[in-house]
């Protein structure tokens, strides 16, 4: 959830979609539902708000318009979709299932906490990645599973400049962060970074 909903899913690497095992995905959605419904919605300086209002209302009306355009499209809205009754520009925390690859909600990004949901079966690894790598960008990415080894396979297939396993969102200083195809080239942070601030010569002698 927090990978999805952190700071209004205005992040720039939020997990916008998510595959979800088949065997575990009634019971996941059911608990992230269960989970949204209790988060406090408010003032974003008070500590115990955990969501607070988009940006601008050019934003909110953006976000509106794609969850209408992903019910028309055939996803089902879980939970959320629309505007909080109160003042600001609050959107509710929402929850698409059902969705398919060709839909307008999988390919687009949506900057803001909407989770989006498809399912995946564990007996068909390629298929997934090939449809978690169907996207112009690739800037991170995440895998949660407790079979390590599968999971470090997964990251290695992934296009994405970042992978977090059984974690998400944590960065460091001293890790390379940036994205591959549409997401951007080079890196911030790490050595890599620090390659920008450097000029390469080249000499070449002949004796």
């Amino acid at each position: 959830m927090a990978a999805v909903f952190f700071n209004k899913g205005e992040n720039c690497i939020a997990a916008g979609r998510l595959f979800v095992e088949e065997r575990i995905h009634d019971e996941f959605v059911r608990r992230v539902v269960s989970e949204t419904k209790k988060m406090v919605i408010g003032d974003p300086l008070h500590r115990g708000t955990a969501h607070g209002p988009q940006n601008h209302k050019a934003h909110m009306d953006k976000l509106i318009e794609f969850c209408e355009r992903g019910v028309k499209e055939g996803a089902t809205l879980v939970y959320g979709g629309g505007r909080v009754a109160r003042p600001g520009y609050f959107f509710t925390p929402t929850v698409f299932t059902d969705v398919q690859d060709h839909m307008y909600i999988a390919k687009e990004e949506s900057f803001g906490p909407i989770m989006i949901i498809s399912k995946f079966s564990s007996k068909n690894i390629d298929e997934v990645m090939r449809r978690a790598n169907a996207t112009e960008y690739g800037l991170a990415s995440g895998v949660f599973t407790r079979d390590v080894s599968r999971a470090l396979a997964a990251a290695d297939r992934l296009d994405a400049g970042t992978v977090f396993i059984n974690t998400y969102n944590k960065t460091d200083v001293a890790a390379p962060f940036g994205g591959f195809k549409q997401s951007g080239f080079g890196k911030d942070l790490g050595q890599e970074a620090l390659n920008e601030y450097l000029k390469t010569k080249c000499i070449t002698i002949e004796y």
